[in-house]
């Protein structure tokens, strides 16, 4: 028969509660453990490292263009035609008097044809009527002169009785008779001249009245020889064809651009510069244009007020000799240099990197091994620098690539 030992039981219970306590308090204690462990640093591999550097700094602004001519003309239609024939065809070298393109129009032929017909026939009465013209003035002016003759020739007459009638070798009678006739011939001879300048000033308002008819016959006919001229559109201008922007057969209107000559050895550059950057570009600055096969040196020359998808457009017209290939509408990359600033802080321009920014950035320790987040406020930037106001020294080493990713991260590794 068994015997029952109470104090073996109680001892049994008392060890299992010590074990339980004991396991609870070790898994508090490796759970208070694992809760101050911090996660282990990613791995980030190639990243983009640059080092922080002291001394001048060069900003420039950077966008990208074409070449255009400096001076473009269009050559517009100056009257309704059909176009007859394309004589030459983009590419091809013009002269100021090479005929592009030939038009027809059987109505301004007509009409220019009775211009000239009526201009003859304008000049010709014009030839007339100054015939006829000067010949009744040279009658008026014959009996003016027939009249101042008969006055004169009274005239002494009266003077000659006077004398006579003082020394009594005639009467009285015959002397007022003939003085009488002096006055009366006096007046007719007045009447006379006055005629005569009136009909002189006749004759030139009749002439200059036909004159401006003619005048403004002539302007007419020159005008449709002159739009019957440029039926054979010239080009106006040396330089390159570069555009014929109508067919054979095709009806044009007056102003419509039927030719586009530009001189492709006078081009300048047209920069699209983003309009963040473009409040720092003033006329005069330098500029260099890489064309892909060479750079040359150019000034800002004109910047456009407004904005068109985020750019300013900045003219920069070429100080030096076009490199080869340059040619209108060719793809150029523009730089800009805005300014030089001595003993300044920076480094290569992160992706995030804003002007006068405050940013984290990754700078490296441990030999590179590792880097840890830093924060960096940044400054004035340029196309592939920025400034760096506070919170890096000369030679510490960040990078540069885009760390977003990595955000959430105090410290990563290398690789």
């Amino acid at each position: 028969m068994d015997i029952q030992r109470p104090e073996f039981a109680l001892a049994k219970r008392n060890r299992r509660i010590g074990m339980i306590v004991g396991a609870l308090v070790l898994i508090s204690v490796v759970t208070y453990g694992l809760s101050r462990l911090q996660p282990a640093p990613p791995t980030v591999e190639n990243a983009w490292v640059d080092t922080v550097k002291r001394g001048e700094f060069l900003r420039q602004v950077h966008g990208l263009g074409t070449l255009v001519p400096e001076e473009i003309r269009w050559i517009p239609a100056q009257t309704e035609g059909r176009v007859e024939q394309i004589v030459l065809r983009p590419g091809a070298r013009v002269l100021s008097d090479s005929v592009i393109l030939v038009l027809s129009n059987p109505e301004l032929e007509r009409t220019s044809l009775d211009a000239e017909l009526q201009l003859r026939a304008a000049e010709a009465d014009s030839a007339n009527l100054r015939v006829q013209l000067e010949s009744q003035l040279l009658t008026q002016r014959a009996a003016a002169a027939a009249m101042q003759a008969d006055f004169r020739q009274a005239k002494l007459e009266a003077e000659m009785d006077e004398q006579l009638s003082k020394e009594g070798l005639t009467s009285a009678l015959n002397f007022k008779r003939s003085h009488l006739r002096a006055e009366g011939l006096a007046t007719r001879n007045d009447f006379e001249q006055s005629r005569l300048a009136i009909a002189a000033d006749a004759v030139k308002a009749q002439l200059a009245a036909q004159q401006a008819r003619v005048d403004q016959l002539r302007a007419l006919s020159q005008l449709r020889k002159k739009q019957l001229d440029a039926l054979r559109l010239r080009a106006g201008v040396s330089g390159v064809l570069q555009l014929v922007p109508v067919e054979v057969g095709q009806q044009v209107t007056p102003g419509l651009n039927l030719a586009r000559v530009a001189d492709p050895t006078r081009l300048k550059a047209e920069i699209r510069i983003p309009e963040t950057q473009a409040k720092d570009v003033q006329i005069g600055l330098k500029a260099e244009i890489d064309t892909r096969n060479g750079i040359v040196r150019g000034h800002v020359t004109r910047i456009d007020p407004g904005v068109q998808q985020g750019t300013r457009t900045v003219d920069v017209t070429l100080d030096g000799a076009l490199p080869a290939g340059a040619v209108p509408d060719l793809s150029v990359d523009g730089t800009i240099e805005i300014e030089r600033l001595a003993d300044v802080l920076y480094v290569g321009r992160p992706v995030q990197g804003q002007p006068h920014a405050k940013i984290g950035l990754f700078k490296l320790v441990d030999d590179g091994k590792e880097a840890v987040m830093t924060t960096v406020q940044l400054g004035r930037t340029s196309v592939s620098t920025i400034e760096i106001v506070d919170g890096l020294k000369a030679g510490d080493k960040v990078i540069l690539t885009d760390m977003s990713e990595w955000s959430a991260f105090r410290r990563v590794r290398l690789k």
